[in-house]
């Protein structure tokens, strides 16, 4: 069984998939990738199942190595990469050979980037997952010096693949749909709400991030207490103080805090790529338009998948060349003057 080393590591490197849907009575939230599209984009690269397992690396990487030659790829935040010091783009694949050093600096653009192998991580499934759930405490972080298995590569020399991905790390208008609290918030709070133009916190983690901005909060209307209820990722709450926290994958199951409404899945990755600093801005949609934004995650590879395109590589930035077969039939020269 292949074997990825990890020879230096990031402060938030873990084993993320698609995580563990169906749990939420128990109280553990879904979890896996904060950027649940980067898992896709890599499917579709690579040839994989969205299911497979992957490293996700918030803001800095790390070095890495294989004991067998596997494809691998990059997607999710834009980070600094090199192959035994050729640099790497993301959402290319690419050849690691046996041995060969992966290092990933920092994030250039986002925040969570992921590395895949066409074999996917296969370490012990927890509950039909091996996404680590820091929060519930499954799994743990990554560390120099731990070890993966992985599954075999079928066709390491399959010609290289590209994905052009569209921009989700420059924030900008993020679509909300209504929820069973919105009408808890005056139309004159809600109003202001999209107008506002709100910079993301530096507070955040896989739980959830904070919006930071001017101005007054938004309360709910008349002081109205709530029970709490059925939460999930890409709900707004808002604090005691009108603060909104954005949910993400890791958040808890149920909660008392008002939703002002839920971002939709479609632009929840902007939310997770969103670094400090960025801006945003939120436009409420009906729930007709929120639902027409959605797709199958069987749709979201197919279409993925069609994106892909061969990767014409320049023979000058091949360092390996002449290990590949480039002439074929070669013949003395004289085929003709002997028949």
């Amino acid at each position: 069984m292949p074997k990825l080393t990890i020879h230096r590591a990031g402060p938030g490197l873990t084993v993320q998939d698609l995580g563990r849907p169906g749990w939420k009575a128990q109280g553990l939230s879904t979890g896996g990738g904060a950027d649940r599209l980067a898992l896709f984009e890599a499917a579709a690269l690579l040839g994989n199942q969205p299911t497979q397992a992957v490293i996700e690396m918030m803001g800095f990487g790390g070095t890495f190595s294989t004991d067998e030659a596997t494809r691998i790829c990059l997607t999710g935040a834009q980070m600094q990469a090199d192959i035994d010091g050729t640099p790497i783009a993301p959402n290319q694949t690419q050849l690691l050979h046996a041995g060969a050093k992966l290092t990933i600096g920092g994030a250039k653009a986002g925040v969570y980037g992921y590395l895949a192998f066409t074999g996917g991580i296969t370490t012990q499934a927890i509950m039909d997952s091996r996404a680590t759930h820091l929060t519930a405490g499954i799994g743990k972080r990554l560390e120099a010096g731990d070890t993966l298995p992985l599954g075999s590569d079928p066709d390491p020399i399959a010609p290289p693949r590209k994905l052009t991905a569209d921009d989700r790390f420059s924030g900008g208008t993020i679509r909300v749909m209504p929820g069973p609290q919105t009408d808890f918030f005056t139309a004159e709070t809600q109003d202001s709400f999209t107008k506002t133009r709100f910079t993301r916190s530096p507070r955040g983690n896989r739980q959830g991030i904070r919006l930071d901005y001017d101005g007054t909060g938004f309360p709910i209307a008349g002081g109205q207490t709530l029970v709490s209820d059925l939460i999930v990722p890409g709900d707004i709450q808002m604090t005691g103080d009108g603060i909104p926290y954005v949910l993400l994958t890791e958040c808890q199951t149920i909660g008392g805090y008002p939703r002002i409404g839920s971002v939709i899945p479609a632009d929840l990755p902007k939310i997770a790529q969103a670094a400090p600093g960025t801006q945003l801005q939120f436009q409420f949609l009906t729930v007709m338009e929120a639902d027409a934004t959605a797709q199958s995650d069987a749709g979201l590879l197919r279409d993925l998948t069609n994106m892909c395109q061969p990767l014409i590589r320049d023979p000058h930035d091949i360092a390996d060349l002449l290990s590949y077969q480039l002439i074929s039939g070669v013949t003395p020269g004289d085929d003709l003057e002997r028949l």
